[in-house]
């Protein structure tokens, strides 16, 4: 395929981004931001529509679903609900603190369903069993992405309990490095291929860390009984931290347990899902007791773990992906400075470049559509996710510059959409020395997945150039 040149044209004046920020070129929309704060209940989502419960398997809170108030609305003991994690369920129930769904079907973020995920603060995933589809896996990585807290509960290599060809060690792994969402090991860890059978895993040293010393008590050890750990990669993302070692490991291999934090959002590992294991749940299952196992705290590392995911351990109540109306402060669009290059957006072949003939506002890339002084169209596009109950608000820098000399004919236009609401269009009249802030409220776009899109259509004599750098879709 052919491939055309971008023709060398003078800038006239060097950029001055800061002088430009008050220019009367600047098109300005004003939200009023409502600060994130702390719900009364914390929502939480226990998932169980990846065979959680194939072959002995019953990771389960309850077999009332979604519902488990429905099997008894005022639980005291682990057997007042039926299944292998009810024990989790009832000890976070009884604090009066929570309220627990399961699903049982798709996962998604930004519907309308009892359980999609914008209705929760925390989902837990104990040792799924068939992959999570393309829709899911961007429904979850956006849940983090805006604040959501994930929990990761693996189990051994070849623990394929549905006979399908896929484990939990292969569908983590595949949610973490095929996904549309960010695919660059994006908690900073993957999930060892291992099967350990035994051990006691030892906590860090770490007063301060919430997860060990929550309000649910101290974490000292926890518990393998056929497992796998993690390998850590803080070059990758310097938020992760292993907090439980497999005996004779530490540093960045042999962890147990992990956290780790994607955008506004909180992650968890355990490599095994014996210690959630009460013992107890529906008839024909082999259980095993690793809740109460006497040589670990493995009840404290849940409960703590799923208070910090869920944001309840913070005074300012961090965390949750759109709970009861809140909305945690944050910034969604990926890859917005372009830096990573080609990656999160989909472009038009050129169009996010690192070239010298125009200057990027800040780093070395940014996004240049047409330019070319002969009909061309570029695009350039990202879907994402925003929670419901959250103002929103667009904004990125735009340089424009042109050869055309007329001062009254739109030759070469640029037009910039969210979903289906066209926001602006720009031409070769807009033209303009250096970058020049752009922002528009989106709020009515909440509670949905839409789509940004730049688009700029060029006419077939004299190039204009619209460069673009700096984006954000800021949600509060």
């Amino acid at each position: 395929m052919l491939t055309r040149s971008r023709p060398r044209h003078r800038l006239t004046t060097a950029f001055a981004a800061l002088a430009l920020l008050t220019t009367g070129g600047a098109l300005q929309a004003t939200v009023s931001a409502t600060p994130a704060h702390a719900a009364t209940t914390y929502n939480i989502l226990f998932d169980d529509g990846h065979a959680e419960e194939a072959g002995n398997a019953d990771w389960i809170i309850s077999t009332s679903k979604p519902d488990p108030l429905s099997e008894d609305s005022s639980p005291s003991s682990e057997t007042d609900w039926t299944g292998a994690l009810s024990s989790w369920g009832v000890d976070l129930q009884k604090t009066g603190n929570y309220s627990m769904k399961t699903a049982t079907s798709a996962l998604t973020y930004g519907g309308s369903s009892t359980t999609d995920l914008s209705k929760f603060n925390a989902l837990v995933l104990p040792e799924p069993n068939t992959l999570f589809t393309t829709a899911e896996k961007t429904a979850i990585m956006n849940f983090v992405k805006a604040g959501g807290g994930l929990f990761m509960i693996s189990d051994h290599t070849g623990a394929d309990r549905n006979n399908d060809g896929y484990d939990a060690v292969e569908i983590f792994n595949d949610l973490m490095t095929n996904n549309s969402v960010d695919s660059t090991d994006p908690f900073g860890f993957s999930v060892d291929t291992l099967d350990i059978s035994s051990g006691y895993p030892a906590a860090i040293s770490d007063s301060t860390d919430p997860v060990l010393h929550g309000s649910f008590g101290d974490v000292t050890k926890s518990l393998i009984a056929d497992g796998t750990t993690a390998t850590l990669k803080p070059a990758d993302n310097s938020s992760v931290k292993g907090l439980l070692y497999r005996s004779g490991y530490s540093g960045n291999t042999g962890a147990f347990f992990a956290t780790s934090t994607f955008g506004s959002g909180r992650v968890a590992f355990w490599g095994d899902t014996s210690p959630v294991d009460d013992g107890t749940g529906q008839s024909g299952n082999t259980l095993y007791d690793g809740w109460n196992d006497s040589g670990a705290t493995n009840a404290p590392l849940a409960l703590n773990a799923t208070e910090w995911l869920a944001g309840a351990s913070d005074s300012s109540g961090g965390g949750g992906g759109g709970g009861d109306g809140t909305c945690t402060a944050a910034q969604l669009l990926g890859n917005n400075g372009f830096e990573s290059g080609n990656t999160t957006w989909t472009a038009t072949s050129g169009v996010i470049t690192n070239s010298s003939s125009e200057a990027a506002r800040t780093g070395s890339y940014k996004a240049w559509l047409d330019g070319y002084g002969s009909a061309h169209t570029d695009t350039l596009s990202q879907s994402v996710t925003i929670p419901s109950g959250c103002s929103a608000t667009l904004s990125f820098y735009l340089h424009i510059d042109t050869a055309e000399t007329t001062t009254s004919t739109a030759y070469d236009k640029l037009t910039v959409t969210a979903g289906s609401t066209t926001l602006a269009t720009y031409s070769n009249l807009n033209a303009a020395s250096g970058y020049v802030l752009k922002s528009f409220d989106v709020s009515s776009l909440a509670g949905t997945t839409a789509t940004i899109k730049f688009s700029g259509v060029e006419g077939s004599t004299l190039q204009t150039s619209f460069v673009i750098d700096d984006t954000a879709l800021n949600v509060s």
